[in-house]
Formats: C-alpha cells, sequence, structure tokens
C-alpha cells in the first residue's frame, strides 16, 4: 500500500482507530467497511476488545474476509453465536460500548436517514428503513457511521427524513474524521481531514456548518501495522476497487 491514504485505507483505518481497548464492538449489515475496521484492529492494535457481528459471530476468526458483513463466513472461528434478538437486548441494556451504522444521509447532530430522499409521502428514493438503528443508535455508547461519498446530498443541514437519534458520536469519509460527544445536542467537530485535499475543499464539500474548523489537524498517516494489516485483509485489492467503482 501506498504510503498516502487511499479513500479506502482512510475510512477503514479511521474506523480502526474509533474501538478502545477492553470495549464491546459491533458491526451491522451492510457494513463491509467497519467489519474489514474490527478486524484491521485486531492484527494491527496493543490490546483486546471483544468483536461481536450481524451475522451472529462472536470474537470471529475468518481465514477468509467475505465481501458481505452479513456472510456466514464472517462467523467462522467463534466461540458462541449471537442472535440478532441478543445483541439488541445487549445494546438496549447498555452493554454494547461502540456501534457502527450506516446511514444514506447523516446531519450536524449526528442523526441518520436511512428511510426515504424526498417527500416520505412521494419519495424521490424509498430507502430499506432502520432495522435495528431505532434501538442501537439511541443505546449504545459510542457509535460510528461512514459514508463514502462526501457531498452536500449525504452530509446535510436537515435530513430528508429522521430514522434515527441518540449516541452518534464519529463521521468518517474519505476525506475527514467528525467528532460529536454523545447524549448532547453538539453538533459534528472536525477533528482531522485528509491532507490531500485542502481544508477549504471540506467545507465545500459538507452540506452542514461544523465546528473547530480552526483546531483541526492532518489526519495522521497510517502505521506500519496498520498498512500491514489492511493489506494482509484485502492482498488483491478487490475491496478497494469496489469502493473506487
Amino acid at each position: 500500500m501506498s504510503q498516502t491514504w487511499t479513500p479506502f485505507s482512510f475510512i477503514v483505518v479511521n474506523l480502526a482507530r474509533q474501538i478502545r481497548p477492553g470495549e464491546i464492538t459491533f458491526s451491522g449489515v451492510n457494513s463491509t467497511l467497519p467489519m474489514l475496521a474490527c478486524l484491521l484492529a485486531r492484527r494491527a492494535y496493543d490490546f483486546h476488545f471483544t468483536y461481536i457481528n450481524v451475522a451472529g459471530g462472536v470474537e470471529p476468526l475468518p481465514r477468509k474476509v467475505p465481501h458481505s458483513s452479513s456472510d456466514p463466513a464472517i462467523v467462522e472461528g467463534s466461540p458462541a453465536i449471537f442472535a440478532n434478538e441478543d445483541f439488541y437486548d445487549l445494546c438496549a441494556r447498555g452493554g454494547i460500548d461502540l456501534v457502527f451504522l450506516g446511514c444514506a444521509q447523516v446531519d450536524a447532530r449526528g442523526r441518520t436517514n436511512v428511510s426515504a430522499i424526498g417527500s416520505w409521502h412521494d419519495p424521490r428514493v424509498r430507502l430499506p428503513g432502520g432495522g435495528g438503528a431505532a434501538v442501537m443508535l439511541p443505546t449504545a455508547k459510542r457509535v460510528a457511521t461512514w459514508r463514502t461519498e462526501h457531498s452536500p446530498r449525504t452530509l446535510v443541514e436537515t435530513l430528508d427524513f429522521v430514522t434515527a437519534a441518540g449516541n452518534m458520536t464519529t463521521l468518517v469519509t474519505p476525506l475527514a474524521v467528525f467528532q460529536r460527544e454523545a447524549r448532547t445536542d453538539a453538533r459534528f467537530a472536525l477533528e482531522s481531514w485528509n491532507p490531500a485535499v485542502p481544508l477549504e475543499e471540506i467545507v465545500k464539500r459538507t452540506g452542514f456548518r461544523f465546528d473547530n474548523e480552526e483546531g483541526a489537524r492532518a489526519t495522521l498517516p497510517p502505521t506500519e501495522l496498520e498498512r500491514a494489516a489492511l493489506e494482509g485483509l484485502d492482498p488483491h485489492g478487490d475491496f478497494a476497487a469496489e469502493l473506487a467503482a
């Protein structure tokens, strides 16, 4: 892998950097990049955390990384299996520290839309709906989301529909990492940005006003361990090519 960031490496590594020692971490459906982030963290960081995935795996050790985060292959090597109701119940009881949940739109206060683009009664696009987001976003201690497209149509000041709200703390795109405090009405603040992109471009391509523009820094480059782990997870560049496409 190049010493510089790619969109793929920027998202996966910066999602992995959200994981903390001793935490219980969950990745959801249609969450291939967070799945890779959790597997990367297992390889690159010298601390233990418990990884649970939507396919039911607990601490999985897959021989081959599947392209879908719901593929049964991601359960391989698990000492236990969680059903959907088990991890929803665990989260509702405050037992999950970090949840990775996707979205179609996200606003400055970490609310998400996965329901409809345009009017609810006459939408331009009808989306699949919230799934577990309405349960997990308000009950997990922290939630991280990501968008592969950093634009005013995905990072918005006003959502077309509020599917879920709660403890969103982190937003990662190919261009930037934003953070906000859970359980508050705080807006996202810019923590760091991809140094290949001018800061003015981040402002221009973000549809909501964010805090800390002056205090942000360039994102630290991937470490040797992070690079090696990502190369091991995507040796032929298949995942990276899917994101590029």
